[in-house]
């Protein structure tokens, strides 16, 4: 045999082992799309710290920044998290703060002492932010929240925590006034802005002990115990305020802390009644965790969302990083079931992981980062109001329109190796016409792609390693 037959021989050999490997190793999966879950009410973001500096931009760049963000054939966000400051000691200014988070941490507060009069211009730039997502997404949702209260009101003297942070840093005789604080500045924007928050959020990872005297940012602990106290102060206080804000609670910094500040919520028989929603974050958690979460919350009767997070893991990658974000996106989505899901941080600077768009404050540029391209694939696809359905698998998630004439399916492959799919259609639904797909890989920006003609019932899909591919099925009625 000649060095050239020997070679065509072991190729075609190549290509037949590979392809009877890949049938091998074929997942089907069988979209169940009459087993429904949740519906969405929308995806979106904080606005500290990164709407507090942009909110200083130029204008025609603040424009095309809010435009990505909530365009519906862009990043599609509709819920936004504005923070209500609490302002720390000016005498720290360019201090603790800047040399943990960057002057970005340093949020402005309202109020400068028990006596002082509120100082409506503070905040201006996260504020414009606002208002310029409002005018483009009338649709809009906002939540406000609190890290920290003023500094003139907590044992420490810092917004940024206790000195032992392990304790509340709140006073006990200041409980009324931080109540009124928050209250006085919803309803300021209510008045002047036209924005009335759905939600108010007083907590922030609060059983956590990350917020200390000096510390990189602004937070406070609250025991269970305390923020019952301050939901039984603030609750009256909303509802005799005229407006129809409901408090949202606990934003923990995971899923374990969330069930235990449940269980607390329970055990005490008059908190839930004063609560409108379940706010929780998800940097870490298991899915055993999620399913409890989830039980624990239908059991209540309130909506809940996934209302913070970030990456995790140990990708030195920007992509591997965000696919596993991606990853711990989906499995929210699937077993703890939030009705909304939103990121921490939009815009960053030093860093293409925690950002969709990497910038630089001062300078006032910015570049899209892989990440953006990443989270569109969700966001962008599957819209408000769809609903999610059962697919068996943890790198698939599916949803399906109101009106029942969509089937959207994203597929997340984190590995180093690609992973062949069937997707089977139940017998309720058919196709319509031809599939679309979109992808983002290394070298592929949400950029459409081409895949096998479907057959009656099914679908076989290849997903690239390191990708995230949305496939949208039209269907008929």
């Amino acid at each position: 045999m000649t060095r050239l037959c020997q070679f065509i021989f072991i190729a075609v050999l190549l290509v037949f082992s590979w392809n009877l490997s890949a049938q091998n190793n074929s997942k089907s999966i069988s979209l169940k799309t009459d087993q429904t879950y949740q519906t969405i009410e929308g995806w979106g973001s904080s606005l500290c710290w990164w709407a507090a500096q942009v909110g200083n931009w130029d204008d025609a760049k603040i424009d095309s920044i809010v435009d990505l963000i909530t365009a519906p054939d862009k990043l599609n966000m509709n819920i936004f998290r504005y923070n209500i400051g609490g302002g720390d000691d000016p005498s720290h200014a360019d201090g603790h703060m800047v040399k943990g988070k960057g002057k970005r941490a340093e949020m402005e507060g309202f109020k400068a002492s028990a006596n002082a009069p509120y100082n409506w211009e503070a905040d201006k730039a996260q504020r414009k932010i606002m208002m310029k997502i409002k005018a483009k997404r009338p649709d809009a949702i906002f939540e406000a929240f609190s890290n920290s209260p003023p500094y003139w009101m907590t044992y420490s003297g810092c917004a940024g925590g206790h000195v032992d942070p392990s304790k509340d840093n709140l006073k006990p005789e200041f409980y009324v006034a931080f109540c009124d604080y928050l209250v006085d500045v919803c309803k300021y924007y209510k008045q002047h802005f036209g924005i009335e928050f759905r939600t108010l959020e007083p907590f922030n990872e609060s059983t956590s002990n990350y917020w200390y005297n000096q510390g990189s940012q602004e937070g406070c602990h609250f025991e269970p115990e305390t923020q019952m106290k301050i939901i039984r102060i603030l609750a009256p206080k909303l509802q005799a305020s005229g407006l129809k804000t409901m408090i949202s609670a606990s934003d923990e910094t995971n899923i374990a802390s969330c069930i235990k500040v449940l269980k607390a919520y329970l055990s005490a028989d008059d908190i839930l009644d004063k609560i409108g929603q379940i706010n929780t974050h998800t940097y870490s958690g298991n899915n055993a965790e999620r399913v409890e979460a989830y039980q624990l919350t239908q059991s209540i009767g309130k909506p809940f969302w996934q209302s913070e997070t970030g990456p995790s893991g140990r990708s030195k990658t920007s992509l591997g990083s965000n696919l596993g974000l991606a990853q711990k996106l989906f499995d929210d989505m699937r077993y703890m079931k939030p009705i909304a899901w939103l990121d921490w941080q939009l815009m960053e600077e030093n860093n293409d992981v925690w950002c969709l768009m990497r910038c630089n404050f001062k300078s006032q540029q910015y570049q899209i980062v892989k990440n953006f391209y990443v989270r569109m694939q969700i966001t962008r696809f599957f819209r408000q109001g769809y609903t999610m359905v059962e697919t068996g698998n943890d790198q698939v998630l599916a949803a399906i329109n109101p009106d029942k004439t969509e089937l959207v399916i994203s597929l997340v492959n984190n590995s180093e190796q690609s992973q062949e799919y069937r997707l089977n259609l139940d017998k309720s639904v058919n196709f319509r016409k031809e599939v679309t797909a979109f992808r983002t890989s290394e070298t592929e920006n949400c950029k459409s792609v081409l895949i096998a003609k479907p057959a009656e019932k099914s679908i076989l899909y290849i997903t690239p390693s390191q990708s995230v591919t949305t496939l949208v099925i039209p269907l008929q009625k």
